[in-house]
């Protein structure tokens, strides 16, 4: 009688102890259902981050993520924008203010840059802000196929031509565009 109360525990205790296992490995290694392509199921985004040292662009709807891309940045993308002709991507919080269909880069929205801050800080330092910084694809004279590598934008920050066709279609007028060191 003895050792079927043994065998019993045994059982009683090991069961749970198998089953814990059983589904610690499951849940790592077992399929995962595919997330839904948001970008697909947005009709908007509201907010662009782009974060510089990470050369990385974000777009959201109500803070949930819709699009990640890498981007490529001014030729000098260390700090912010001084002057014209300085190779770098203005930093701080900006809004889309127009869209180019026909500009020199496959699309382009472009960020209300120069604010009236940056041109304050420009003339005391008796300089040119520079102006048109745009989201923009690769340059209309490489064609569809070819991406050009590394940070090479006067300041503008530049994505594929498919990434910005997808931007194209979910960034309006005014959404904001914050820039990150």
């Amino acid at each position: 009688m003895r050792r079927v109360g043994l065998k019993r525990v045994a059982v009683i205790l090991i069961v749970p102890v198998i089953l814990a296992f059983g589904w610690g490995i499951w849940s790592h290694y077992g399929s995962r259902p595919v997330p839904p392509d948001l970008a697909v199921q947005a009709e908007r985004v509201d907010h662009i981050l782009i974060d510089k040292s990470a050369r990385r662009l974000t777009a959201r709807r109500n803070g949930q993520v819709v699009l990640e891309f890498n981007i490529a940045l001014g030729f000098a993308p260390e700090g912010d924008k001084q002057q014209e002709g300085d190779g770098k991507t203005p930093e701080g919080l900006f809004k889309i203010d127009r869209r180019n269909p026909n500009s020199s880069f496959y699309l382009s929205l472009g960020l209300n840059y120069p604010r009236p801050r940056d041109v304050a800080r420009a003339s005391e330092a008796g300089l040119s802000p520079g102006g048109d910084i745009f989201i923009h694809g690769q340059p209309n004279a490489l064609g569809q196929a070819l991406v050009l590598p590394g940070d090479w934008t006067e300041g503008c920050i530049a994505v594929t031509n498919s990434q910005m066709e997808r931007l194209w279609h979910l960034a309006g007028l005014g959404t904001r565009v914050e820039i990150r060191p």
